[in-house]
């Protein structure tokens, strides 16, 4: 979804690219309203980074360590990936249970600044940034905008997943604290789930009443040129994203 622009000589013509995952450097907020699959898409990415030797670091706000490290294992196993070399390569700071964490910003940033020196890491990962301001969303701007100038100081290439108000529009980029993070952020990825209620909406997409139509987009990112459009993805049983194409595309059937 995410590409580079190239000229092609012998074509004479400037030529699309995949990037084949997000841009190098970038802090990009992945949000969605609940079950849309963002922790899944940041263990997933965490994963995947690891087992190629690109070491991860993971601050876990709402799960404890204990079951990010179950659900990392089991993603490496259905990617078919050496956990070895998964676990050699993920860090993880743990403020799920650590109020200190959670809530004092220096004690934190000094946490994952002392884990990123020992391991080298380039790549971080917080699941969720929402938790780091729940009950004083005031504050959301203050924290994003510190988080934001500490990683790019530190050159991570970075995913701050961010949770959604129920009040809150499902397919836009706001979620709780306003646009306090996709503002700051280099792109904001969305996820979004509906349930098929009708006749239409079942022949539309190809799917029978009851079931869920699950998609992700692209809203936005200042460093490298994506599409726009809006994309159909599944979470197979084993808890795997897997990305079918274009809604556009994919209506009327499979």
């Amino acid at each position: 979804m995410f590409y580079t622009v190239e000229y092609d000589e012998k074509k004479d013509k400037f030529v699309k690219k995949p990037l084949g995952g997000i841009p190098h450097l970038a802090v990009i907020n992945v949000t969605g309203v609940p079950d849309t699959g963002k922790s899944l898409l940041a263990e997933q990415f965490a994963v995947y980074q690891a087992s190629r030797d690109y070491p991860v670091l993971f601050v876990t706000v709402e799960s404890p360590a204990n079951f990010l490290y179950a659900a990392l294992k089991q993603r490496a196993q259905v990617l078919g990936l050496d956990f070895g070399k998964v676990e050699e390569n993920v860090i993880v700071v743990d403020a799920s249970q650590d109020a200190e964490l959670r809530e004092n910003m220096s004690s934190l940033l000094d946490t994952i600044a002392y884990a990123i020196r020992k391991k080298n890491t380039k790549n971080v990962v917080i699941d969720s940034v929402t938790g780091l301001y729940e009950h004083r969303e005031v504050l959301a701007r203050q924290i994003v905008r510190q988080l934001f100038n500490f990683l790019k100081k530190w050159k991570q290439t970075a995913i701050l997943v961010s949770q959604k108000r129920s009040s809150q529009s499902s397919e836009t980029a706001e979620a709780a604290g306003g646009l306090a993070v996709a503002h700051i952020v280099d792109g904001t990825i969305v996820m979004d789930k509906e349930v098929i209620a009708s006749k239409w909406m079942a022949n539309l997409y190809g799917k029978k009443i009851g079931e869920v139509i699950r998609t992700i987009r692209i809203d936005g990112c200042r460093l490298a040129p994506h599409d726009t459009r809006t994309y159909v993805f599944d979470i197979k049983d084993t808890g795997l994203i897997e990305i079918k194409g274009p809604l556009s595309e994919m209506a009327g059937g499979d």
